[in-house]
């Protein structure tokens, strides 16, 4: 019996370069820490890699999205870089284990993540926001991103297969488009 999930609700904008999205997940919450920061566990929904889990720590993501979901498409044109392997490296700004992670993301300039887990009974709440986005096209970019691999984790962690990553992205960015406004 899956959990009822926030899973279809939009990001949304809290600031001229920070969008932010909630999710309820299947808990407990030491099960969710670890799929935000064991490399076996986070390349299922996000990435593999390395995180030097102490402030100031190295963060490295090592994305291969075609490869997190099955029956997808292909990346649409503009993302054709991201349909193989591609890393990007960060530092830890925040981490207070298993309540909230924050680490930087290596744009120019780099933005920011934050995860807070907060337990709602056998659920957990996940507030994912992301800061210093360059500009509206990354704010859509990184809002379409994160509601797609929010998704996948919702599916792993309630046991179901998660829906094709290239395809779901495509839909919700599109949404994305039609929601943040261009001012």
């Amino acid at each position: 019996m899956s959990l009822p999930t926030t899973h279809d609700d939009y990001g949304t904008v809290t600031a001229a370069d920070t969008v932010r999205i909630e999710r309820l997940l299947p808990g407990p919450i030491d099960r969710v820490w670890a799929y935000l920061t064991e490399s076996d566990k986070r390349r299922r929904w996000l990435a593999a890699g390395d995180m030097d889990l102490s402030l100031g720590g190295a963060v490295e993501l090592v994305f291969n999205n075609d490869r997190l979901t099955r029956d997808d498409d292909p990346p649409p044109a503009k993302y054709a870089q991201y349909g193989g392997e591609h890393r990007e490296r960060g530092r830890i700004t925040a981490i207070d284990p298993p309540r909230l992670l924050s680490y930087t993301w290596s744009d120019t300039p780099p933005s920011e993540v934050s995860f807070e887990l907060s337990e709602e009974g056998a659920r957990v709440r996940l507030i994912v926001t992301h800061r210093r986005l360059a500009d509206r096209a990354m704010m859509i970019s990184v809002a379409g991103g994160w509601h797609t691999h929010l998704g996948i984790l919702i599916a792993l962690l309630s046991g179901e297969e998660p829906q094709g990553f290239w395809r779901t992205h495509t839909r919700v960015e599109a949404e994305y488009e039609r929601r943040i406004p261009s001012s």
